[in-house]
């Protein structure tokens, strides 16, 4: 067999790596420049070596800002969640220490927003000056006497026992459930109402009204000032004429003088007028004046006892009651 040949069959397995390496290499372009099979950069040639920091930079900046974002977000929920209202006010509990403190000298605890809690009883030996106003959630029970310039009451109120030395001003209606006792003088000046008895041991009144029966168990009497009066000529000469009582009741006496007459014997006139003309009932209280032929003229001032013919004998009294 010829050497030749097998020089050349064995050329493969006997080459290099040096010789595949560059075997496999593309071949330049007829131009002389790069490989055919290669792809060309797209970044020029300052910036091609820059490239890769680029992207690390940019990486760590969109780091940064997620950070910051996270910690505005807990830093605004954090502000929210400590965020107080205004008008909340502080709680502030005493200690014993403080407790002695305070029973040992003036100081001063807390703020005006502050609310002191003290959650066992308290005892002020001497007196408490409060310069704001006092709010009670619970009842107060006062051991002594309850000094004040005034009280405003604006839900329901019980009393045991209430004096006032003064003046007492209802502006509202009021409700006596008890029995109420006037020592003094009581001023309406409005109506009033009662839907029971009314005991007085006297009333005085300028108006009277009433709506039904009025029962009397004492006696009726007319009190008031004696209304004036004048004499007639009926008396005759040497006569006179009198009157004792009121503008309601009384008793008139003639006495009959020379030569009596029909006529007037005494006129008399009210000392209160009458809104009308009222009613005059005249009733003989001697026997003289029970034969005689009486009459009355009548006014809403006054009225006159007068005789039809005459009067005869020496005496006459007669009783009168005033009725409008």
């Amino acid at each position: 067999m010829d050497n030749s040949n097998k020089d050349s069959g064995n050329s493969i397995d006997t080459t290099s790596p040096d010789a595949l390496s560059n075997s496999a290499a593309p071949a330049p372009d007829a131009s002389g420049g790069a490989p055919s099979g290669q792809n060309k950069s797209k970044l020029p040639g300052p910036l091609k070596k820059y490239s890769h920091r680029f992207n690390i930079y940019l990486l760590f900046f969109a780091l940064i800002l997620v950070v910051a974002g996270a910690v505005l977000v807990i830093l605004m929920m954090s502000s929210k969640s400590t965020k107080q209202d205004p008008s909340a006010i502080n709680t502030q509990s005493l200690s014993s220490d403080t407790l002695k403190q305070l029973s040992s000298s003036t100081s001063t605890v807390g703020d005006p927003k502050s609310i002191l809690n003290i959650q066992s009883n308290t005892q002020f030996n001497g007196k408490v000056l409060i310069k704001d106003s006092l709010e009670v959630a619970g009842q107060i029970k006062v051991g002594g006497p309850l000094n004040l310039p005034g009280i405003t009451v604006s839900g329901e109120s019980n009393f045991d026992q209430l004096n006032v030395n003064k003046a007492l001003s209802i502006g509202g209606d009021a409700s006596i459930q008890g029995q109420l006792t006037v020592k003094k003088n009581a001023a309406i000046s409005g109506s009033g109402t009662f839907g029971g008895p009314v005991t007085a041991p006297q009333v005085t009144t300028s108006s009277l009204q009433l709506l039904g029966d009025l029962t009397l168990t004492r006696h009726l009497i007319a009190g008031g000032a004696s209304p004036s009066r004048s004499t007639g000529g009926s008396v005759g000469s040497g006569g006179s004429a009198s009157l004792s009582g009121s503008d309601t009741s009384g008793t008139i006496n003639i006495n009959l003088g020379g030569g009596p007459s029909a006529g007037c014997a005494i006129s008399v006139t009210f000392n209160q007028k009458y809104s009308d003309t009222p009613h005059v009932m005249l009733t003989p209280a001697s026997s003289d004046a029970a034969v005689s032929s009486y009459y009355t003229n009548r006014s809403s001032s006054g009225f006159s006892v007068c005789f039809a013919t005459p009067p005869t004998g020496s005496s006459l009294s007669f009783d009168y009651f005033v009725v409008d």
